[in-house]
């Protein structure tokens, strides 16, 4: 037997290899096991599925004609050239092994007795915080699961997965030692902002703002905050949609050695911790003005002096320190060109996330589960982190309302009528709950 038989019989045998793993590949639906009310959003698992449903089919049919070829026109090939033609084929099937594996770790977290339904809840909440006054959440879809460490991450909808195909749904991993209290929200509405961002394309737009002050204005520290911006813009979404939450969950999330927390940045986009606290803390001012912002920056100061470093280096720190006022202004004030020219101060719902507000809420709700869970569950999150923050409830009851009403909004979503859209469920809440709080 020649060696181009011996070839083309092993590159077959591995071929037909590769078709009988890719058919051991299921949907999801077909081999997770979860609850209902764990389940990812049902139009999340459509994207999904159908993605990687289209990826097998497209690798199926890279098969068969691989093998046609083989039994066809490649008997005539060299052994070389089959096997660069298969070594292509096993490639791109280790890509839709790396796609399915990457959806896996999302929704294996689903069949945890209770993170799953809290996962869920998660889902909503994400799905709640990217929904601005001037649009509803468009047709980007959000999933959450839970990792190690301290960290959040964003896996944006339509950025490039393994194989360059777009990716259909947002993925947000949080960490699991956060799980459950307002500072997951904190975190999550953070990665949310990342994508928010994304869709408006803020960060070009404030990018090439800044760069113009910058060439006016050399000393002005702008060319850090340039670095910065992509994370400064999703500090600031977070802050605008859960408010003081946002901040404290900050502060929990870069509360570490000294060293870290004044270590210059290098190239990393995201701002020293130190400064990073204070500007969230001066959005948060500007846009809901009271003195808790004050109050808490100072605290952060109390906790990491600058006394002890270097001259040159506790120099530059304070030089953008003066200068957080500026981007502030310049964050508020800038018009974006997707949001309908309008100021990002005004896109945010800013009037029901005002401190007092929140905290009328919290009073007038009274702790009652059916009114907190026929909220929106942005502001649920919004009320309860002041109302924590102002010492109304403790960390302890924090924690069991939410783990409930991350529950109860699970349960209801898979609940809700087959084809009812989104946004429609959201809008229904809104009023079932207005009813409620008149009716009290």
């Amino acid at each position: 037997m020649d060696t181009r038989t011996i070839s083309t019989g092993l590159i077959e045998s591995e071929a037909t290899g590769l078709l009988s793993r890719l058919d051991q590949i299921k949907p999801f639906v077909m081999h997770e096991t979860m609850v209902l009310a764990a389940a990812l959003p049902r139009d999340a698992q459509l994207l999904i599925e159908r993605f990687l449903h289209t990826g097998r089919n497209e690798l199926r049919l890279q098969l068969a004609d691989f093998l046609d070829w083989l039994h066809g026109d490649g008997q005539v090939a060299s052994a070389a050239e089959q096997q660069r033609r298969f070594v292509l084929i096993r490639l791109q099937f280790n890509v839709v092994l790396a796609q399915f594996d990457l959806f896996t770790e999302v929704v294996t977290q689903r069949s945890e007795h209770a993170t799953g339904v809290w996962l869920s809840g998660l889902d909503i909440l994400a799905q709640d915080a990217l929904r601005l006054e001037t649009s509803d959440d468009g047709d980007t879809r959000l999933v959450v699961y839970l990792a190690r460490g301290a960290g959040a991450a964003i896996r944006r909808a339509k950025t490039r997965l393994p194989g360059g195909k777009p990716n259909p749904v947002g993925i947000i991993r949080l960490p699991r030692e956060r799980m459950i209290g307002s500072g997951i929200a904190s975190s999550l509405v953070h990665e949310v902002g990342h994508q928010g961002a994304a869709q408006l394309e803020l960060v070009q737009s404030l990018r090439a703002e800044i760069e113009r002050r910058a060439a006016r204005d050399p000393d002005g520290g702008w060319q850090v905050w340039s670095q910065w911006i992509s994370e400064i813009v999703a500090d600031m979404w977070s802050v605008a949609t859960v408010g003081i939450t946002s901040t404290i969950g900050l502060l929990a999330v870069v509360s570490l050695p000294r060293y870290f927390v004044f270590r210059p940045s290098g190239t990393d986009p995201h701002p020293m911790p130190y400064l990073r606290v204070l500007i969230s803390s001066a959005l948060g001012n500007a846009l809901y003005p009271h003195p808790q912002w004050r109050e808490l920056a100072t605290v952060w100061k109390a906790m990491y002096p600058l006394a002890g470093l270097p001259a040159a280096h506790a120099s530059w720190i304070r030089n953008c320190e003066a200068h957080i006022g500026d981007l502030v202004d310049l964050l508020i004030h800038h018009r974006a060109p997707l949001a309908e020219g309008r100021e990002l101060g005004t896109i945010f719902p800013l009037k029901e996330r005002q401190p007092g507000r929140l905290l009328r809420l919290h009073e007038a709700w009274d702790s009652d589960f059916g009114v907190m869970a026929r909220q929106r569950p942005a502001l649920v999150f919004a009320v309860l982190g002041q109302a924590k923050a102002a010492g109304r409830i403790s960390a302890e009851e924090e924690s069991s309302q939410l783990s409930s009403l991350l529950t109860a909004w699970a349960v209801r979503d898979s609940l809700d009528v087959l084809g009812t859209p989104a946004p429609a469920r959201v809008r229904t809440t809104q009023t079932f709950a207005t009813t409620a709080l008149t009716r009290r």
